[in-house]
């Protein structure tokens, strides 16, 4: 296993996907991981002054990491999400280099790595680098108009608001955005499938109703587990398989449920009398707001099933004839 892990090392150090380029001035080494070598070269459209060592391949390449730490004065290491290189490189090069990133701040620890903060880092920008016009407003995403997620969320708040304790754990996906206004109809986004399980903990803590918004795509990728320990258990949480027949958030790829999702729900033990569905549209209001009441109050596992294909799939369709 050892001398395995070295060979994989030795690869990374001759693949072409690690890629060190040197520069004149050394007092500072950067560290670059994938989309960040884009954020780093907007600042520098003629060449970067700074030697830079592109990963794009692990493990990590040692001998070249060695050559940034030996020659240069400090290293400053850009990547997306967690400090994976930096945590390495404090027990990977040793105490003796000065690695700046986001464990001290250099970065912000949280948040998403973008142009303007690996700007902030390398000295050539403030921390607000854009004057914006008074004229222009700001337009957070939103729901689509027409899109059933809507319908579904204004039919859940309409019901929640007579419980006092009521939680709705959500997912991933384009329904996240229930979170925001108009809406605010959602309390936690953490991963996929963890609306499911999340709404478990919560009634098995005593919450009381405990909801879950889950989509027909990430349900059948991470959801359906969780369901399963909510049957084993039978957890009185309601469950609301969010479906418009597609994965709407990343392109419209089929969707592994569709047509399947009651079918699946039954099969792993949901009682069929509490899989509920109906079409998520305004003229439907009562009827869904009263399936909703209901199968909140059912002491035990339930499934309610909105389905109304995405407004934005139907014209893509519309399109290709």
């Amino acid at each position: 296993m050892i001398n395995a892990q070295k060979n994989f090392v030795e690869l990374s150090e001759q693949s072409v996907y690690n890629q060190l380029i040197d520069a004149q001035d050394k007092t500072l080494g950067i560290i670059a991981c994938g989309i960040a070598v884009n954020y780093l070269m907007e600042h520098y459209p003629d060449g970067c002054p700074h030697p830079i060592l592109k990963i794009g391949q692990y493990p990590l390449p040692k001998k070249q990491l060695q050559w940034l730490v030996d020659n240069c004065e400090r290293i400053l290491t850009l990547e997306d999400g967690y400090p994976f290189v930096e945590e390495s490189l404090k027990g990977y090069l040793g105490q003796g280099a000065t690695v700046n990133g986001r464990l001290d701040g250099t970065i912000p620890r949280d948040g998403e790595l973008t142009p303007d903060s690996v700007g902030v880092a390398l000295g050539l920008a403030t921390v607000s680098t854009v004057d914006v016009p008074s004229v222009v407003k700001m337009r957070p995403p939103t729901l689509c108009q027409g899109c059933g997620h809507r319908d579904v969320y204004e039919a859940l708040n309409e019901v929640v608001s007579g419980y006092d304790n009521a939680r709705i754990f959500s997912d991933i996906g384009c329904y996240t955005l229930g979170a925001l206004p108009p809406f605010r109809a959602i309390h936690s986004c953490v991963d996929m499938g963890a609306s499911v399980t999340m709404a478990k903990g919560a009634a098995d803590g005593g919450l009381f109703p405990s909801i879950a918004v889950i989509g027909d795509s990430t349900f059948t990728h991470s959801g359906i587990t969780g369901l399963l320990d909510c049957v084993n258990e039978n957890t009185p949480v309601t469950i609301v398989i969010s479906d418009n027949e597609t994965t709407a958030m990343t392109g419209g790829q089929d969707s592994s449920g569709t047509g399947r999702l009651h079918a699946i729900c039954e099969g792993i033990g949901v009682d069929p009398t509490h899989i509920r569905s109906f079409v998520p549209l305004k003229k439907n209001r009562e009827e869904m707001c009263s399936i909703i009441r209901e199968e909140i109050e059912y002491k035990g596992v339930s499934v309610i099933i909105p389905c109304r294909e995405c407004i934005q799939h139907i014209g893509k369709k519309k399109k290709v004839k």
